[in-house]
């Protein structure tokens, strides 16, 4: 066994793993018993999201804050690989939940896995560039919460008053928000990273296959995030005109 084998095994990567499938096993089989048996999978996936996300975006933070010169090329700290690791047992543990209960998902599938090569290659293939990485983790889930609550509303919307409220009054806010970091600050920085590693300042320590594939993976989650934020506009725009036309009639 190598050693960059053995330096596998001995990180906290297989605790983590453990921690979310006990989450998602007790999520589904005693938070949400009471559910249909069709909406169990997609709530206990929302239980270890919640699990990931806002804590991901607090501890990301702060491996960002504490790296005494942090930039796009500098060698990641024990911290940053902590964090790295935290992140990439949540993405496998949902890639799991995914290939068991909607294998045809091909969409998000695709995404975790594209997510899994960014996060896998910057901790245990180049060990250097997580200050970028762990500002696209913090992009991406800074909404997490708002968007995992509105989810487990919207799954319950059609046979509880109260999510359905829940539902009508997060989807606004929510969208806006998601649409202000998708579609703005996720394109700028990732702008930022790839006019950074295209001068060629990051080539002695990240390899140009890695950075490449890093900006193309972002960039096309980027996009598919904007069509679907704008397919979920469009949607509640239809759906305000039809309440409109009840009215009127």
């Amino acid at each position: 066994m190598d050693f960059e084998t053995l330096k596998f095994l001995s990180s906290p990567l297989p605790l983590f793993f453990t921690g979310y499938l006990i989450l998602y096993l007790i999520a589904y089989f005693i938070i949400f018993r009471s559910w249909a048996r069709r909406l169990r999978p997609e709530a206990s996936s929302c239980a270890i999201s919640l699990a990931h996300g806002t804590p991901a975006v607090f501890l990301a933070f702060r491996a960002i804050l504490f790296d005494s010169a942090p930039d796009f090329h500098s060698q990641n700290t024990p911290f940053q690989s902590l964090v790295l690791d935290y992140s990439i047992a949540y993405f496998f543990m949902d890639l799991v939940h995914y290939l068991i209960f909607y294998p045809t998902d091909v969409l998000f599938i695709g995404h975790h896995l594209a997510t899994l090569f960014v996060f896998l290659t910057c901790r245990y293939v180049v060990y250097h560039g997580a200050c970028a990485i762990l500002v696209l983790l913090i992009l991406a889930e800074v909404t997490s919460l708002c968007q995992n609550v509105w989810t487990l509303a919207s799954a319950r919307r059609s046979d509880v008053k109260f999510a359905a409220k829940l539902y009508d009054f997060l989807s606004p806010p929510f969208y806006a928000l998601y649409s202000v970091v998708r579609g703005f600050l996720g394109p700028y920085f990732v702008y930022r990273m790839l006019v950074f590693y295209s001068s060629g300042a990051a080539d002695s320590v990240i390899p140009k296959w890695v950075w490449i594939s890093w900006v193309f993976v972002v960039f096309t989650a980027i996009s598919v995030s904007i069509l679907w934020i704008s397919n979920l506009w469009i949607q509640m725009y239809r759906e305000k005109m039809k309440k409109v036309e009840k009215k009127v009639s």
